[in-house]
């Protein structure tokens, strides 16, 4: 339940606790903070009872971790009826990009080599910036307009 307390914050909220409630009355805090987690729970057990009596038999395999995301995807992959371990392994993405790398570097020399013997030929040159209008092609700015 606290797994991601430390020692050190522990002993943090123990102290506080002390400090805002005093040692005559913390007891009594705990044991309501106590019954008041355990209420919680028994209604959390009763309403998943009946929402698995109110679903059906069809149903009696359901688990509410199910609807948490992560637990359903976590589930799905390590069910490998659909083969998505096989299509996970498959995939080298160090050598696809690698790959793409050298293919966009090779396309850059080829482009620039090409560029300087014939300037059109059908491909952008990627490496020179857009011409940029002029200022007088843009209308004047109106600040009654904003």
């Amino acid at each position: 339940m606290f797994n991601d307390i430390g020692p050190l914050e522990l002993v943090t909220i123990v102290v506080l606790a002390v400090l805002v409630f005093g040692p005559d009355k913390l007891p009594k805090v705990i044991q309501d903070v106590m019954r008041t987690v355990r209420k919680i729970r028994e209604f959390s057990e009763s309403a998943k009872h009946d929402i698995r009596a109110e679903l059906g038999p069809e149903f009696k395999d359901f688990e509410f971790e199910d609807l948490n995301p992560k637990t359903f995807i976590r589930k799905q992959l390590d069910n490998d009826e659909l083969g998505l371990k096989e299509i996970r392994n498959g995939f080298d993405i160090k050598k696809e990009m690698a790959e793409v790398t050298e293919a966009v570097h090779s396309r850059d020399t080829d482009s620039s080599s090409s560029s300087s013997s014939s300037s059109s030929g059908g491909r952008i040159d990627m490496t020179k910036k857009p011409e940029e209008p002029g200022k007088d092609d843009r209308p004047p700015f109106d600040f009654d307009a904003t």
